[in-house]
C-alpha cells in the first residue's frame, strides 16, 4: 500500500515525468512502439486493400469461395468429431452419466 502510495506521487510529479521521458530508454521504447502501430496501420491498409480487390473480381468469385471454406470447414469438423476418441462405457460424467 505504501509503494503504490510512493509510486503514485513519483509519476504525478513534473519533473520526474519530463526526465523520464527525455531518458535513452523511454525514448527508444516510444520509438519501437510508434514504428509498431505504424506498420501494423500499413498492413491492415494493404490487407483492405487486398479484401477490396478480391471482391471488386468477376462477381460471384468472392461467394463461391465462402461456400467452399464453409463447405470443407464442416467436413473436417465432422470428420474431427467422428474420428475422436470415446471415453470408456461407464466413465461418463455430467447429466445423464450413470452413478
Amino acid at each position: 500500500m505504501v509503494l503504490r502510495r510512493l509510486l503514485a506521487a513519483l509519476l504525478h510529479s513534473p519533473q520526474l515525468v519530463e526526465r523520464l521521458s527525455e531518458s535513452r530508454p523511454i525514448r527508444r521504447a516510444a520509438q519501437l512502439t510508434a514504428f509498431a502501430l505504424l506498420q501494423a496501420q500499413l498492413r491492415g491498409q494493404d490487407a483492405a486493400r487486398r479484401l477490396r480487390a478480391l471482391a471488386a473480381g468477376p462477381p460471384g468469385s468472392l461467394g463461391h469461395r465462402v461456400a467452399r471454406f464453409r463447405d470443407a470447414f464442416t467436413q473436417e469438423l465432422r470428420r474431427g468429431l467422428r474420428d475422436r476418441p470415446r471415453p470408456p462405457p461407464g466413465t461418463q460424467k455430467g447429466p445423464g452419466a450413470n452413478s
